[in-house]
């Protein structure tokens, strides 16, 4: 890397991440604000998988939230409740 180049894109004005590569939302889970990364692209992907059941859909939302966040064991089930509330809620706007 030559000198003055950047490793990465940042915000011109606060140096972090600029707010159009944000891919984390945040979502209640067990009644605490959580950021789930890139939600918005695991809800993408399961809409197209048409899924009707929600065990069935529960499952597959944290299958792929699982490859991009941690999800803790003891909390799996209220990630389960949490993702399947907030996905319904994003097919209903669709």
């Amino acid at each position: 890397m030559s000198e003055g180049e950047k490793d990465g894109n940042y915000c011109s004005i606060c140096g972090g991440i600029p707010p159009d590569r944000i891919t984390t939302k945040r979502i209640l889970i067990d009644g605490k604000e959580t950021g789930i990364d890139h939600l918005d692209f695991v809800f993408d992907e399961v809409k197209k998988l048409n899924l009707e059941n929600n065990a069935v859909l529960t499952e597959e939302l944290l299958k792929r939230v699982k490859v991009f966040n941690y999800v803790p064991t003891r909390k799996t089930a209220e990630y389960g409740v949490a993702l399947l509330g907030e996905y319904r809620k994003f097919a209903d706007m669709k």
